[in-house]
C-alpha cells in the first residue's frame, strides 16, 4: 500500500488503488514522467510498495527504507483478552537480522522470528490496538526481491487478512550502499563478525522518515545506532533480555563508594572505564531534552521506549550515587590506572576509587547538572512512571538544594577530575538546574532563581559553545521558552547568528574546538534547532544545524558515525569495541593494531576532523577518533529534531 510518501495526491491515491499489481509501475512512470513525482520518492514509493504488498498489509505499515533494510510497525487488533502473547513472524526469504522495540525476539531460522511481550505491554483487552511494537529488518541488499511478511501468528492466531496474487515480478532493489551486517536480538547469547567493516565510496540514497517528506539521510537508523552506542557503554549488571551489544556483559559490579556504597551501574565515558558525573548528567540532561521536546522524532523511529530507558539507566545511577541530601559521588574510576590499563571493562582488576562532594567540599556545578538531569527526566516519566518521576523530581529538588547552598567548583573539590573535565564555573549550572525545576515542577520560586542567577553570572553574553562545561545557550532557550521575554530571545539570537555567520571549514564544518570538533557543531545545532522552534529564524537554523548533522552522517564523501552510511570511522579510540572475541586476550596489543575494531561500536561519533577537514581514522589518535557519551548527545538530540520536523512535513 502506497500510504506513505510524499505524493499525496487524490489523484495518485486513487488511480494506485485501482490499479493491478502488474500496472504499478506503469502507473508510478507515469507520475514521474508527468512530473507528479520527483526520481527519489520514485524509488522509494516502488520499495514500499513492494515490500509492503503482501498478506499482512492489514498489519504491518512501513516508514522508511534503505538498500538491505527496511523499518515496520505491526498494529495488531487484539480479538481475545490476554495477560501475555507471542507474535510468530515468518518472511518470504532470510534476513541478516531483526532489531525489534517494545518486544523480546527469538530467532526460530532465517526466515521466522517469535516476538513476546515485555513487562508493560502483555496485558491486552479485546478490542485494543497493539500498536507499539515495531522492528528494523535488515537483509542482503542484493536479495531480490526483498523479504516480505507473509504471516502472522499471534497467540497462534493468523492476523493477517489480505490474501495478493502477484503477477509481475516484484521489486528489485539496488545495492548504492553496502552495509555491514547489524546485530541481532535474540533471547540466546550473540556472536560478533571479526571482518572489517565493509565501506563504499557511494553517495547514500534518499530515504523517507515516515509519512512526512524524504531526508538525504536515514535519521531513524541513525538515532537507533545512536541509542546502540549509549548500549555499549553501560556498566554493571546488563539485562538479559535487554543487552543488544554481544560482546558486553556485567562489569563493575563492586564499584564502591568509601563507605562502601553501592555505585554499580550508570556509564562509562569514553573509550576507557571512568564513571564521571558532571558530562554524564550533562548528556542525560540533553537526551531528556530531547525527548521531551521531538517524542515524535523518537516514536517514528520506532526508538522512544530505548530513549526513555537510555536515560533511566544513567539517573538510577545518579539516585544511588546521591547517597545523602548534601553527599553526591561524582567519580568512580583512578584516571591514571584506568588509563594504564587496555583491554575488556568485564575483566577489570584494578583499583576503582571514588569520589564524592559534600557541603564541606562541594560542587555546585556538578550537583546543579544532576539536578537538571534528573528534573528533566522526572519530565520524561511523568505520563509513563508517576512515581519514578516523583523520585527524580525530589532529589533534583535536593541536589539544587545542595548546589544553591554550598556553592563552589566540583574540580576543586575532587582534584583527581581536573585532568579530565575541569569546570569553569558553576553559575550556569545554577541557573540551568533552577530553569528544569521550573519546567518540571511549575513552582515559581525554581523561575525567580534561575533569572537572578542568570543576572548575577552575566549569562546574557554570548558564549563560544555549548557544553558539559558551558550551559549558558541552554539557559538563555530555556528562560526565553519558559518567560518569553525579549531580553533572553535577543541573547539566544545573538548566539545562534554569531554561530550561522561564523567561517566554517572549506567543507562546511562550524569549527568551535578541535576536542571533539563534531560534538561541538552537534550542540549548536541543537541549540539553534530549539530557538528555530521559537520562531527565531527558523528556517536559517534548520538549514544550518541541518548542514551540521549531515557533515557528520556523510556530506563530506564520508560518515563520522561508526557503522552508519558511507566509510564510517573503522578504528575509534575505544577499548572493548577494539577486543576479539573472548575468550582471546585483549591488551595493549589491540590498541596499537592497524585492522579495524573486531566489534562494530554501532552509532558512536567520532571526534571528528581538523579545522581543514583533515581526518584519519586511527585508533591512537583520541583527538580526532575519540568516542565519549557527550559526544552523541547533541548529535542523537538534533537527529531527533531534524526526525520530528521532517516526519510531521514541515522540514527536510
Amino acid at each position: 500500500m502506497l500510504s506513505h510518501g510524499p505524493p499525496e495526491t487524490k489523484q495518485m491515491k486513487r488511480r494506485m488503488a485501482n490499479a493491478d499489481t502488474g500496472n504499478i509501475f506503469n502507473e508510478l512512470a507515469g507520475f514521474f514522467t508527468s512530473g507528479l513525482l520527483p526520481l527519489s520518492a520514485l524509488a522509494i514509493l516502488l520499495f514500499i510498495c513492494f515490500v509492503s504488498g503482501g498478506p499482512c498489509d492489514n498489519i504491518v505499515t512501513l516508514s522508511s527504507s534503505w538498500p538491505g533494510g527496511y523499518t515496520a510497525a505491526l498494529k495488531v487488533p487484539i480479538k481475545t483478552s490476554t495477560t501475555s502473547w507471542k507474535m510468530d513472524i515468518t518472511f518470504s526469504s532470510a534476513l541478516t537480522s531483526l532489531y525489534v522495540w517494545d518486544a523480546t525476539s527469538t530467532m526460530t531460522s532465517t526466515v521466522q522470528y517469535r516476538l513476546s511481550s515485555v513487562s508493560y505491554n502483555g496485558v491486552q483487552n479485546a478490542g485494543a490496538l497493539l500498536s507499539s511494537v515495531g522492528f528494523n529488518a535488515y537483509y542482503v541488499s542484493t536479495v531480490n526481491p526483498a523479504p516480505t511478511i507473509t504471516t502472522i501468528l499471534f497467540n497462534g492466531i493468523n492476523v493477517c487478512s489480505n490474501v495478493i496474487t502477484t503477477t509481475s515480478n516484484p521489486l528489485t532493489t539496488t545495492n548504492s550502499v553496502t552495509t555491514t551486517k547489524p546485530l541481532t536480538t535474540t533471547a540466546t547469547p550473540l556472536t560478533t563478525t571479526t571482518a572489517p567493516l565493509t565501506t563504499t565510496t557511494t553517495r547514500p540514497t534518499t530515504t523517507t522518515s515516515g509519512s512526512g517528506l524524504p531526508t538525504k539521510y536515514n535519521y531513524p537508523d541513525a538515532i537507533t545506532k545512536s541509542l546502540l552506542f549509549y548500549y555499549a557503554q553501560r556498566s554493571g549488571r546488563l539485562p538479559i533480555a535487554d543487552n543488544p551489544i554481544p560482546y558486553r556483559s556485567d562489569s563493575a559490579l563492586n564499584d564502591r563508594g568509601q563507605s562502601g556504597e553501592d555505585l554499580s551501574g550508570g556509564y562509562y565515558d569514553a573509550g576507557d572505564h571512568l564513571k564521571l558525573g558532571f558530562p554524564l548528567a550533562s548528556t542525560i540532561t540533553i537526551i531528556a531534552w530531547s525527548i521531551i521536546d521531538y517524542p515524535l522524532g523518537y516514536s517514528s523511529a520506532g526508538q522512544l521506549t530505548k530513549a526513555q530507558n537510555m536515560v533511566k539507566w544513567a539517573t538510577d545511577y545518579f539516585i544511588k550515587a546521591h547517597v545523602a541530601a548534601n553527599k553526591l559521588y561524582g567519580q568512580v574510576g583512578d584516571g591514571t590506572l584506568d588509563h594504564n590499563y587496555w583491554g575488556r571493562p568485564e575483566e577489570m582488576t584494578m583499583n576503582r576509587p571514588a569520589f564524592f562532594i559534600s557541603a564541606s567540599n562541594p560542587g555546585s556545578d556538578l550537583a546543579g547538572e544532576t539536578a537538571a538531569a534528573l528534573a528533566a527526566t522526572s519530565i520524561v516519566f511523568k505520563s509513563v512512571d508517576s512515581t519514578y518521576s516523583a523520585l527524580c523530581l525530589t532529589r533534583a529538588k535536593q541536589l539544587y538544594a545542595f548546589a544553591k547552598q554550598y556553592q563552589g567548583k566540583y574540580s576543586q573539590s575532587i582534584p583527581q577530575v581536573a585532568d579530565f573535565y575541569p569546570s569553569s564555573g558553576y553559575g550556569d549550572e545554577l541557573a540551568w538546574s533552577a530553569s528544569w525545576l521550573y519546567r518540571a515542577s511549575n513552582d515559581v520560586a525554581y523561575l525567580n532563581d534561575a533569572k537572578v542567577f542568570y543576572s548575577q553570572f552575566g549569562l546574557s553574553s554570548n558564549p563560544w559553545e555549548f557544553s558539559w562545561d558551558s550551559k549558558e545557550p541552554g539557559v538563555q532557550i530555556m528562560l526565553a521558552r519558559l518567560t518569553g521575554e525579549t531580553q533572553y530571545k535577543t541573547a539566544v539570537k545573538a548566539f545562534c547568528d554569531s554561530k550561522v555567520n561564523q567561517p566554517k571549514t572549506p567543507k562546511g564544518l562550524l569549527f568551535v574546538n578541535k576536542w571533539g570538533s563534531l560534538r561541538h557543531a552537534s550542540n549548536v545545532a541543537f541549540i539553534c534547532l530549539q530557538a528555530a522552534d521559537l520562531n527565531i529564524s527558523p528556517l536559517t537554523y534548520r538549514q544550518f544545524a541541518q548542514k551540521q548533522i549531515h557533515y557528520a552522517l556523510g556530506d563530506t564523501g564520508r560518515s563520522f558515525v561508526v557503522g552508519f552510511g558511507v566509510n564510517p570511522p573503522g578504528k575509534p579510540h575505544h577499548s572493548s569495541s577494539s577486543c576479539p572475541n573472548r575468550p582471546a586476550l585483549c591488551d595493549w596489543s589491540a590498541y596499537s593494531s592497524t585492522a579495524p575494531n573486531p566489534q562494530i561500536l554501532y552509532g558512536a561519533l567520532v571526534g571528528g576532523p581538523d579545522n581543514n577537514d583533515f581526518y584519519v581514522d586511527d585508533r591512537e589518535n583520541y583527538v580526532t577518533n575519540e568516542v565519549a557519551c557527550d559526544y552523541n548527545a547533541g548529535f542523537q538530540a538534533s537527529l531527533a529534531a531534524l526526525q520530528s520536523l521532517a516526519f510531521q512535513g514541515l522540514f527536510n
